[in-house]
């Protein structure tokens, strides 16, 4: 993430296929170098720094995949 970038001011968006409770969902947001993504239910826990590239190749891919 960008030197100085304060992760609670970002707009973080998540999945409009998640219920109420949250269940096993992440959120996104978007700096000007990055995608961050974190754990809806754990927001202060670890974040993971993805460049638009991998974003876009995780999305991409992650169609692909059979739903459990």
């Amino acid at each position: 993430m960008e030197r100085g970038t304060d992760t609670d001011q970002l707009m973080w968006r998540k999945s409009s296929h998640s219920g109420p409770e949250g269940g096993d969902c992440i959120e996104v947001a978007e700096t000007v170098c990055a995608i961050v993504v974190r754990d809806s239910k754990n927001k202060r826990g670890p974040k993971v720094d993805l460049t638009r590239e991998a974003w876009a190749a995780f999305l991409s891919s992650a169609g692909d995949c059979p739903v459990r």
